[in-house]
């Protein structure tokens, strides 16, 4: 028995409701009834996907890029780190953007500079430098250095071995706002040196916090915090502090002249989990990145275990329930997009202690 047009439907639409849409659709519009559940969800359902990049394999690739294009001719030779579930958007997470770069002995990455706001954690290498507003400032494995929005930066090498660092950038946010700006330096590939040794922990301080609330500040004015520096803040905090139960021994950079995160958009953390650390679950709104200091050991993100040593970067999505364990004492850096959600009062955390 055939059933008549009039009576027909489409995923349980019917035939008017279907004219309607078409109508809707010819000027530029549509109904929200048809995609509500979607917008609007009870709880985050983030695309992309948790994910390790293994260091040596990566490195390979890397070392192999510089054989084939100068970091002159690249601008930035860097290996964009795509998350699985978002290929194709150059993106870590769907805010951040995150690249391992390389720069060999005698090399110079030109200066310029965007809107965007940049981090770097130095993995390997000495003798690597970046220059930020005038400052030119060294590289050593495990250093923080930031590069704020709108200030000239260049990168160079006068040692005898490849600088290989993690990059992280609020580009997605930037272009969310349709307001990315870049510019090369006006005078050549090298911006003129003003002063050095800016390490931030020299002039104001350790700059590094217990993890909890501060307030959202504007960009740092200091660009370098030294491992050395930040390893010996984690040994202060673990002598005298008790751990946590989820997170370690963890501590957050912050900018010295608000006490609050170093840049608006993205914040940034470095924690110590002792020897045989069996972290409780915990889960919170901001997808983090991830990067292996010193250590090894594996992390549980909705239950998709990762295996992770040293160099190694790996990513949390958005409220996925989160567990960290060790075999020896590791050291673990992050960063996420946590000052931009607190500031829009979007940030929710939640903690399994029990």
């Amino acid at each position: 028995m055939e059933t008549s047009c009039e009576n027909s439907s489409v995923n349980g639409e019917s035939p008017e409701r279907l004219a309607l849409y078409a109508r809707l659709d010819k000027v530029a519009s549509a109904p929200l009834w048809a995609v509500m559940s979607q917008l609007v969800t009870p709880e985050p359902r983030p695309r992309c996907v948790p994910h390790k990049w293994d260091y040596d394999a990566m490195r390979k690739l890397l070392l192999e890029a510089g054989e084939l294009i100068t970091a002159k001719e690249a601008e930035r030779r860097v290996l964009v780190l795509e998350n699985p579930g978002i290929r194709g958007m150059a993106q870590i997470t769907q805010s951040l953007y995150a690249g391992l770069q390389m720069i060999l002995p005698g090399e110079i990455a030109p200066s310029h500079r965007h809107a965007a706001s940049a981090l770097r954690l130095v993995i390997e290498g000495t003798g690597g430098y970046t220059s930020v507003s005038g400052e030119r400032i060294p590289m050593a494995p495990g250093d923080f250095i930031l590069t704020p929005s709108w200030t000239f930066h260049d990168h160079g090498n006068v040692g005898h071995e490849p600088v290989i660092w993690l990059d992280g950038l609020d580009v997605p946010i930037v272009n969310l706002f349709d307001a990315s700006f870049a510019e090369a330096y006006p005078s050549g590939d090298v911006q003129k040196v003003e002063r050095t040794a800016g390490d931030a922990v020299a002039r104001y301080g350790m700059n590094l916090h217990p993890v909890e609330y501060v307030p959202t500040g504007s960009s740092s004015p200091v660009f370098h915090y030294q491992y050395s520096r930040v390893k010996e803040a984690l040994g202060q905090v673990a002598l005298g502090g008790a751990i946590d139960a989820c997170h370690g021994f963890k501590l957050q950079y912050t900018n010295p002249t608000t006490g609050g995160y170093p840049m608006p958009t993205m914040g940034a953390f470095i924690q110590e989990l002792p020897s045989g650390f069996a972290g409780r679950a915990y889960r919170s709104t901001d997808a983090s990145v991830y990067c292996v200091r010193e250590g090894q050991g594996s992390t549980s993100i909705n239950g998709e275990v990762i295996e992770w040593s040293e160099g190694d970067v790996f990513v949390v999505p958005s409220w996925s329930i989160t567990s960290h364990w060790t075999t020896g004492k590791s050291v673990l850096f992050s960063f996420s997009d946590r000052p931009a959600q607190k500031a829009l009062g979007l940030w929710r955390e939640i903690r399994f202690d029990d």
